[in-house]
């Protein structure tokens, strides 16, 4: 966070001050870009990104600049069973492509990476802002053999036709039977 008080700026050839202070004339011609796009940040449009499900960075923006949204999972390990529970919760500003359709049918695709993967699949439900899960998995894995592998979630669309629209994962090393929350950020999916 920088301090933009003129008092928190000594020197003239500062970097803070060449970068962030806008009110002097020489960079009365220079916009500000937000950090993750090349879209000029504005209140307005900052208000929007925020204020409505379909905001203007969804339309304007595309491949990796694009914010995919976040995933948020429960993980447990109950040790006396030998099983872990995987809660997919729910996706948060969720944005996928406009060949997919205003509000398609979107489902979370599970993977345990172990040397024999084991998949599992939430219902579909439909497209919008904040999509809520609540499905619990259980498996009866060993602690030893998770703990070497990722559990990894593809974000898919089932209408109007199959396909991956993002993904996040999550090492498992840390897992014990105090339940955990994360929140992942999704990201477009692998080639």
């Amino acid at each position: 966070v920088s301090d933009l008080r003129p008092s928190a700026l000594p020197g003239s050839l500062d970097v803070s001050r060449s970068m962030f202070d806008l009110r002097s004339p020489p960079h009365r011609f220079i916009k500000r870009y937000d950090s993750v796009s090349s879209v000029p940040s504005s209140s307005s449009s900052r208000k929007d990104s925020q204020g409505s499900n379909r905001s203007l960075d969804t339309i304007t923006l595309s491949g990796d600049e694009r914010d995919f949204g976040r995933l948020n999972v429960k993980l447990c390990y109950v040790s006396s069973v030998e099983q872990i529970w995987i809660t997919v919760l729910h996706c948060k500003d969720l944005s996928w492509p406009s060949s997919c359709g205003e509000n398609p049918r979107i489902c979370v695709k599970g993977i345990l990476t172990l040397p024999k993967p084991v998949h599992f699949k939430s219902s579909a439900k439909e497209g919008c802002n904040d999509i809520e899960f609540m499905e619990t998995f259980v498996f009866a894995i060993k602690l030893q053999s998770l703990q070497a592998v990722k559990l990894v979630f593809k974000i898919q669309t089932q209408t109007p036709r199959k396909k991956t629209i993002g993904e996040c994962s999550l090492a498992l090393r840390e897992l014990s039977s105090q339940e955990s929350s994360h929140w992942l950020d999704i990201s477009p999916p692998s080639k």
